[in-house]
């Protein structure tokens, strides 16, 4: 019968690197699902606009449009009476918007009326939405890059060395993503509230508020930044496990076999490291293996 420890299971070094990768992985998936769906959508912003209704006909009835009467209905030189006053004579009607498109609900019919929100901004504005377009577009390409480098990383490269190379290549790009993502939101931001002030007198929103979309992005970002936290953690804790496991690799040969040059141990762990450059291996165990200390004596 084995007898079970009461100790807690050791994570591999290995297997740790795995993991921070995976959720690097995810992190910029969600931030790239999240923030192609916000850029292509219309609810970055939503509210109500206060417009006259309009007189009500035969064919309209209700109380979305103003109710007249007279005694003589029929002639056109009568007197109309009016019952609605004040606010009774508005009605609120949804509108909802993006970077692309605003649109809003029909009053007497179904669905919605859009136009083009670059054609709505005030025309002082206008590149800086474009910009703001631009920078999301690179915004969606840095993402797309970032995760497809930490995925080959994670798949292709078996190699140590040179899948850290990929690694820092990542975290480069993911942080040059979410610097991007930040600047668009924020000016896309600024052209919105410039164009609730000086936009056209037809579209003014009364009430406005953030939308899911804007939610959205700004979730994305979030994402963006924890990717690439996550992906330079990575880099740093396998850099430093490679150190320390390369000091104590040498201070081993120097008490063992007590080199006449102090410099010995560190050109002995230089060939070692440099013998695994290709191998598909991770160098935190294969310094385990003290029995390659004899032919680095002789090397």
């Amino acid at each position: 019968m084995e007898r079970q420890s009461g100790r807690m299971p050791v994570l591999v070094p290995g297997t740790a690197r795995q993991q921070r990768a995976s959720a690097a992985v995810s992190l910029g998936l969600f931030s790239l699902v999240f923030s192609i769906t916000a850029f292509s959508s219309s609810y970055w912003c939503e509210g109500t606009r206060k417009v006259a209704k309009p007189f009500c006909t035969e064919q309209n009835q209700g109380d979305h449009c103003i109710r007249f009467n007279s005694p003589d209905a029929n002639n056109s030189n009568a007197v109309q009476y009016i019952w609605e006053t004040g606010d009774d004579k508005f009605i609120d009607r949804k509108f909802h918007a993006g970077i692309w498109y605003s649109c809003e609900e029909i009053i007497n019919g179904e669905g919605e009326k859009c136009r083009s929100f670059i054609s709505l901004a005030p025309a002082a504005d206008r590149g800086v939405l474009w910009l703001s377009i631009v920078a999301e577009l690179l915004y969606n390409i840095l993402l797309l890059t970032g995760v497809v480098l930490i995925s080959v990383e994670m798949c292709c490269y078996r190699s140590v060395i040179d899948g850290l190379k990929i690694n820092a290549f990542s975290a480069v790009v993911t942080v040059l993503a979410g610097l991007l993502g930040m600047v668009a939101h924020m000016m896309y931001t600024t052209v919105f509230q410039m164009t609730v002030n000086l936009g056209p007198e037809d579209w003014r929103p009364h009430t406005w508020d953030y939308g899911w979309s804007f939610c959205l992005a700004w979730a994305s970002f979030a994402c963006c930044m924890a990717a690439a936290v996550t992906t330079i953690n990575k880099y740093t804790k396998t850099i430093l496990e490679f150190k320390h496991k390369r000091k104590t690799l040498e201070r081993s040969l120097k008490i063992k076999y007590k080199f006449p040059d102090h410099a010995a141990p560190e050109k002995a762990c230089n060939v070692y490291v440099n013998s695994f450059h290709n191998t598909t291996e991770d160098p935190a165990h294969l310094v385990k293996d003290l029995h390659h200390l004899a032919t680095i004596s002789v090397l």
